[in-house]
């Protein structure tokens, strides 16, 4: 299938687009909250995850230290380390692509990829979605730091919501039972009473502390919700009958698979 003509790769366009071009409000932002231009760039390029990088700039704007800063951004980002867990088992990259994927391994490119049920367009999905997002979300950060201020408040013009209304759409479709429909409301709930009380980046942390208790004690199947995410190809192949993959030495189904496992 030609990219341009996947169902995924057009859905990862979609969301890189509108992510990437929240990227004008962190540029704005880090500018505002002290850093110059190649602090704000380096953040985007090396950090490369807009919870981190909205935590750091928070925790500096408002007089914290560079270490607390650091220490909220690293928080927020251990979820991609989750993230790439089970991408790794579901795409299984290799070589210079398991480089690749570990930088561009965020909410986004996971939701996209792991929305997918054929193992292509998983892939598919997650590079477009992940490089799409790398790419326009420096280009745009770079152009909101050159503006710095001029364009105001980045609130104003609704880029604030773009990557949480981008995301929204990915895991909305997700909630299948109601376990985790409920699980999701409380969470927003509890995020939408304490952001008022503590500081940025916090709420994200008292929420998935709420979700990861309310998992531990529900009534729901304990492998619900995973099922999809962490199956590897040759158990998908072996369900089907088919011949195991990782097995087959002469395996040649795409560049994500050769080598095998790893």
């Amino acid at each position: 299938m030609k990219l341009w003509k996947s169902p995924a790769a057009r859905a990862g366009a979609s969301v890189a687009v509108a992510t990437g071009l929240y990227g004008v409000s962190f540029g704005a932002l880090g500018i505002a909250s002290g850093l110059d231009f190649w602090q704000t760039q380096v953040l985007s390029l090396l950090l490369f995850s807009g919870g981190s990088q909205f935590a750091f700039i928070g925790v500096l704007a408002g007089g914290g230290s560079g270490g607390a800063a650091l220490g909220s951004a690293a928080l927020l980002g251990i979820r991609n380390a989750v993230y790439g867990m089970q991408l790794n088992a579901l795409l299984q990259p290799t070589g210079w692509r398991r480089l690749a994927a570990a930088q561009v391994t965020i909410d986004e490119s996971m939701a996209t990829a792991t929305a997918q049920r054929d193992p292509a367009e998983q892939r598919r999905a997650f590079w477009v979605t992940g490089i799409g997002i790398f790419v326009l979300w420096n280009l745009f950060t770079a152009l909101g730091s050159l503006l710095g201020n001029a364009i105001g408040d980045p609130k104003a013009w609704g880029l604030d919501g773009a990557a949480v209304a981008a995301f929204l759409g990915l895991l909305w479709p997700r909630l299948k039972s109601r376990e985790p429909v409920a699980i999701a409301v409380a969470c927003a709930v509890v995020t939408v009473v304490v952001v008022p009380f503590v500081p940025p980046g916090i709420p994200v942390l008292i929420a998935a502390v709420v979700a990861a208790v309310w998992g531990l004690f529900g009534s729901g199947r304990s492998d619900e919700g995973l099922e999809p995410d962490v199956e590897p190809p040759h158990a998908r192949a072996q369900d089907a009958g088919a011949p195991d993959p990782a097995r087959d030495v002469g395996d040649a189904d795409g560049p994500m698979h050769e080598g095998g496992m790893s």
